[in-house]
């Protein structure tokens, strides 16, 4: 029997019901979203969108042109989004939406055809109608539109960048389509949710451009071979996930290994030591409200790299090491005023030693997240948040992402500043 064989065994038992999803996260808990489809055959993907938007807590109403419901059945939404489908204009005006307001609106996909409406003011459908409210209510500051084009390559003309400029100058948010085969397409769920996320963040932390360092970074010892370290750079990557949304302009800088974080999110790759130093240098250089030093960054590199490959078979072989430089005192030199979150790692010491070895670094780093090798496995972690003004104890990978974003978010509200190290 192979993997591709069913061996007749019943699914695993779940207490989740047939509606249910899995829960992501909570950011859209309480959020009431509009999702609004219109007559392009990627409303095909609604019931999964409707239920991605649900997995982060959001309560979803889906609103459908007839020629939507050409290629999406009304059961599959209704069963995605727990509710009727609005299809139509009627007496309870659901197109205005004033009993149960909707925090956003998502146009996805939004054709061509829908976007010259919209910008010429046009309400002659359901969806149409629904979007002159909905542009209402953007103006007045009580809700958030959002559109994602989907359209073939030979549909994208001066109208329609003339018309979602005039939009995008109102307040609407354009989502990026994924561009694949000539067309734009519907980006992928992921970065839906994300997109309404950041949309509705009211956080300090939205626009700040802010570095997350994160995962190895290989030393070479010959053109082949090099020393790496075990990190992989998922408590980085969850960082970035977190500030990115709540609406900041994150990048997360991985160094290379063997993992890749599918959220969606700014990444870049280090390929080594020597280019993770220079990325981090360039990124500071051009001007940062913060980094966060999350790498497992080399502390050692071979004093001199092998040309080629060095001959196997030797019963011995020295490899003289010589210290690396550290990136996060390169990195503030550079950039004094800039905010940062240091890490530090140790193995086999108590809470109190790790906390007198992590406080060595608040000459530079406004927090330290201090962590030992006992209190990780796999996926799980627990952290000791180290600042001037006390020890928290915080467990859970997404927790200590949260905790740091809001370290750096309350650094980012007016007045705020980081006390100077004494």
């Amino acid at each position: 029997m192979t993997q591709f064989d069913w061996d007749f065994s019943a699914p695993t038992p779940s207490v989740m019901g047939d509606h249910d999803v899995p829960v992501a996260s909570d950011r859209l808990a309480g959020k009431r979203i509009a999702l609004l489809l219109t007559g392009g055959i990627a409303a095909m993907k609604a019931p999964q969108i409707a239920r991605g938007l649900r997995r982060h807590g959001a309560d979803v109403v889906a609103f459908a042109s007839a020629d939507a419901l050409r290629y999406v059945a009304r059961d599959a939404l209704e069963w995605a989004c727990l509710g009727q489908v609005v299809e139509a204009l009627t007496w309870r005006a659901e197109h205005l939406s004033d009993d149960a307001p909707f925090d956003a609106y998502l146009v996805a996909p939004a054709t061509h055809n829908t976007i010259a409406k919209m910008a010429a003011g046009i309400g002659d459908t359901l969806v149409t109608s629904a979007l002159i409210s909905a542009l209402g209510r953007m103006e007045q500051g009580r809700t958030q539109v959002l559109v994602a084009p989907t359209m073939h390559g030979s549909m994208h003309n001066t109208q329609l960048v003339g018309n979602a400029r005039k939009l995008a100058a109102q307040g609407v948010r354009f989502i990026a389509p994924r561009d694949a085969y000539g067309k734009h397409n519907l980006p992928d769920t992921a970065v839906l949710c994300a997109a309404v996320g950041r949309a509705l963040s009211g956080s300090a932390l939205k626009g700040k451009r802010i570095l997350v360092t994160a995962g190895p970074t290989p030393v070479e010892i010959d053109n082949v071979r090099r020393i790496v370290n075990r990190f992989r750079g998922r408590l980085g990557a969850a960082i970035a996930e977190e500030l990115t949304w709540r609406g900041a302009d994150a990048e997360l800088l991985l160094g290379d290994g063997a993992w890749r974080p599918s959220a969606p999110m700014q990444l870049s790759i280090a390929r080594n030591y020597d280019a993770y130093r220079d990325m981090v240098l360039e990124r500071v250089q051009s001007g940062l409200f913060a980094t966060v030093f999350s790498a497992g960054v080399a502390d050692y590199r071979p004093r001199q790299m092998v040309a080629g490959k060095i001959v196997s078979g030797a019963d011995d072989y020295m490899l003289p090491l010589r210290p690396t430089e550290k990136v996060i005192d390169l990195a503030m030199n550079a950039a004094p005023q800039m905010h940062a979150v240091a890490f530090k790692y140790l193995e086999d010491v108590s809470e109190d030693e790790l906390v007198r070895v992590a406080a060595k670094r608040l000459d530079r780093a406004g927090l330290v997240v201090a962590t030992r090798g006992q209190d990780t496995k796999g996926r799980e972690q627990r952290a000791l948040m180290v600042t001037r003004g006390g020890v928290m104890t915080i467990d859970g990978k997404p927790q200590i992402a949260a905790a740091i974003a809001q370290h750096l978010e309350a650094l980012a509200e007016p007045g705020v500043r980081e006390l100077a190290a004494e």
